[in-house]
C-alpha cells in the first residue's frame, strides 16, 4: 500500500497561517487525490481562501508542509506555483480592466520570438482557436472593463485553463455564473478531470458540488473539520458541519399577504423604460414586503435597479414614492430624505465598498452632512450611528477602525447593508446579495431581509439564487426581453414556473402591477 502523500496530488500537513491576531489556517491537514475533482467548503472566513493563496504561492505557511505529487514543495511566489502545474482562476477577478482580452491572456509573460518582441499575431490566433474549443465567444480586442462580471469570471477561468495546469484551483467561480454559464462551467470541469487534471473547488453552493466533485473537505474557524466523498454527506449534515449547529428553518416564513395588499404603495413605477433592455415596466411596491425580480442574465434587471438608484438614465415612465413623482438623476436623488432608497450592488468589492477605509467611513459617507456640526464632522455622532447599525447586522464591533477589505465576503455584504440602515433606506434594492456568501451568513441575510420589511421597510429583490426567489418574495416578477413576462405571488411562485416563464414560455400576465 502507498503512503498517504504518494497516493495524493496535494496534501497539507499541520499547516497554520496567521495574520496578526486571526489565525486563518490552524493546524489544517488534508489531500486531495490525483485527478478527482475535490470541493473545499466552509463559511467565509473560515480558511478556504487562505488555502487557496497558500496553494497559489501568494502567501506562505507559518508552520506545516505543504506537497504537491508527494514532495514537499516552497511556494515563494505564483510562479513557484506555476512551476509545479498549479494555476489559479479567482473570485477576485485579476483581470486588468484597462487591458484587451487577448492582453490579459498573455499576462503575466506572453510568448517572445528571436528578438525578445512579443508574439502578438501567433497567441491571438493561438488564443482565438482555444477560446473556441471552450466555446467562449468574446472579442478579443475589447477591454476587459467592457465585459460583464460573467463574461470576465469566464476569462479568468480560460486563462487559467490556457496555462495548462495539473493542478486547477477554482475560488468561487460560480458566484458570478448562472444557467447556462454554470453548465458550461461543469463541462469545462468535466473535460479538465478526464485529461487528468485535478481540481480544487470553492462553492456555497450544494446542488454544484453535488453535480461537479467527487470528494469534499470541509473548515471551520480555520480548523479542518472532516473530510470524504460527497455522496456520503446529506445536505443538513454538511450545513450542520460548515456551521457548527442546526439550521432549522433557511427561510423566515412570509407574512400575512392580505395584510401587506392593504398598505399604500411606497414605491409605483409606471411604464418605465430605461438603458438598453429594459421596456415598460409597471409595478408598485409596499411596505412590508419583498418583491422579486427573476429573469435570466440580460433581461434588464440591472438597467431596472441601476434606474431606480439614479445610476441609469430614464427614457421613459415615472417613479413615485409616496405618491410624489420624483426625478432620479442621480443617487445623490433616491439618498434624499423624502424618498430614502438604498443598492446593494452586484459588485460589492468595486461598487459598493471601499475597500482600503474602514467599516465606518464605508457606513458613513452616503450620508456624511449628517454628521457635521457647523463645517467639521461629530465624530462621536457617526460613531454612534454607525456602530448601532454594526450590531444589527451582526458586524464585528473591529469594523469600525479596520479596513473593509480585510473581513471576509460575508462581512462586507453586511458592511454594505450596514451602510443603508444608517441612511434610514425604507426602500432597499438588493441585487444578488448573497452572491458569494456562505450558508450561515445567508440565514443571516434573510432573517434581517425579513425583519426590515417587519418594520415597515420595502425590498426589491433579484438573485441568481431561484431558491431566494421561490421562498423570500411575496410576489415575483419574471422578466424577458426587458419586459414583465409574468407575475406570481402565494403558492404560484414556483421555481418551475419562473424558469419557464423567463425562458420565454408563453403565459399571460397573471396578475397585474398592483
Amino acid at each position: 500500500m502507498q503512503p498517504e502523500s504518494q497516493a495524493s496530488v496535494i496534501e497539507l500537513s499541520c499547516v497554520t497561517k496567521a495574520f496578526g491576531p486571526t489565525i486563518a489556517n490552524d493546524d489544517i491537514s488534508f489531500s486531495v487525490r490525483p485527478g478527482s475533482v475535490h470541493a473545499l467548503l466552509g463559511e467565509n472566513g473560515a480558511g478556504k481562501s487562505t488555502t487557496m493563496k497558500l496553494l497559489s504561492g501568494l502567501i506562505q505557511p507559518d508552520t506545516g508542509a505543504i506537497k504537491i505529487n508527494g514532495t514537499e514543495v516552497n511556494l515563494a511566489s505564483p510562479r513557484d506555483a506555476h512551476a509545479v502545474g498549479v494555476q489559479t482562476a479567482f473570485q477576485e477577478l485579476t483581470l486588468i480592466p484597462d487591458l484587451s482580452v487577448l492582453e490579459n491572456m498573455m499576462l503575466p509573460r506572453g510568448p517572445v520570438g528571436p528578438l525578445g518582441l512579443l508574439r502578438r499575431r501567433t497567441t491571438r490566433q493561438d488564443v482565438q482557436r482555444f477560446f473556441e474549443t471552450l466555446d467562449l465567444n468574446v472579442d478579443l480586442n475589447v477591454d476587459a472593463a467592457e465585459l460583464d462580471l460573467a463574461t470576465r469570471q469566464k476569462i479568468e477561468i480560460a486563462r487559467a485553463l490556457y496555462r495548462k495546469p495539473k493542478i486547477l484551483l477554482l475560488d468561487e467561480p460560480t458566484s458570478a455564473l448562472s444557467g447556462s454559464d454554470v453548465e458550461w462551467l461543469g463541462d469545462i470541469i468535466a473535460t479538465a478531470k478526464a485529461s487528468g487534471v485535478t481540481v480544487l473547488f470553492i462553492s456555497h453552493r450544494m446542488p454544484e458540488v453535488r453535480a461537479f466533485c467527487d470528494h469534499m473537505t470541509i473548515l471551520r474557524n480555520g480548523k479542518h473539520i472532516r473530510s470524504g466523498a460527497v455522496d456520503s454527506f446529506t445536505d443538513s449534515e454538511v450545513v450542520e458541519l460548515i456551521i457548527g449547529r442546526s439550521v432549522e428553518s433557511t427561510f423566515p416564513p412570509r407574512p400575512d399577504a392580505t395584510e401587506t395588499a392593504k398598505r399604500k404603495p411606497v414605491l409605483e413605477v409606471r411604464d418605465l423604460s430605461a438603458g438598453p433592455k429594459l421596456r415598460d415596466v409597471t409595478f408598485d411596491l409596499r411596505p412590508g414586503e419583498i418583491l422579486g425580480v427573476a429573469g435570466l442574465q440580460g433581461m434588464g434587471q440591472k438597467n431596472l435597479f441601476s434606474a431606480l438608484f439614479g445610476d441609469e438614465r430614464v427614457s421613459k415612465g415615472e417613479v413615485r414614492v409616496d405618491g410624489q413623482p420624483i426625478h432620479l438623476s442621480s443617487p445623490a436623488d433616491a439618498l434624499h430624505p423624502s424618498v430614502a432608497i438604498g443598492l446593494v450592488p452586484e459588485e460589492r468589492k468595486t461598487q459598493g465598498l471601499f475597500l482600503k477605509l474602514d467599516g465606518k467611513r464605508n457606513v458613513s459617507l452616503p450620508v456624511i452632512s449628517r454628521f457635521h456640526k457647523g463645517p467639521l464632522i461629530d465624530p462621536e455622532l457617526e460613531t454612534q450611528a454607525t456602530a448601532a447599525a454594526f450590531q444589527v447586522v451582526e458586524v464585528d464591533p473591529r469594523a469600525q477602525y479596520m479596513p473593509a477589505g480585510s473581513f471576509s465576503g460575508g462581512n462586507q455584504q453586511k458592511i454594505s447593508i450596514a451602510k443603508w440602515l444608517v441612511a434610514q433606506s425604507r426602500i432597499l434594492l438588493l441585487f444578488d446579495p448573497t452572491r458569494g456568501i456562505d450558508v450561515g451568513t445567508k440565514h443571516q441575510l434573510y432573517d434581517m431581509m425579513r425583519e426590515f420589511t417587519d418594520a415597515g421597510g420595502a425590498i426589491l429583490l433579484h438573485s441568481t439564487e431561484i431558491p431566494e426567489l421561490e421562498f423570500l418574495s411575496d410576489r415575483v416578477a419574471v422578466l424577458y426581453e426587458g419586459r414583465i413576462d409574468r407575475w406570481l405571488e402565494g403558492d404560484a411562485i414556483t421555481e418551475v414556473a419562473m424558469m419557464e416563464a423567463a425562458l420565454g414560455g408563453a403565459s399571460p400576465i397573471t396578475r397585474n402591477a398592483s
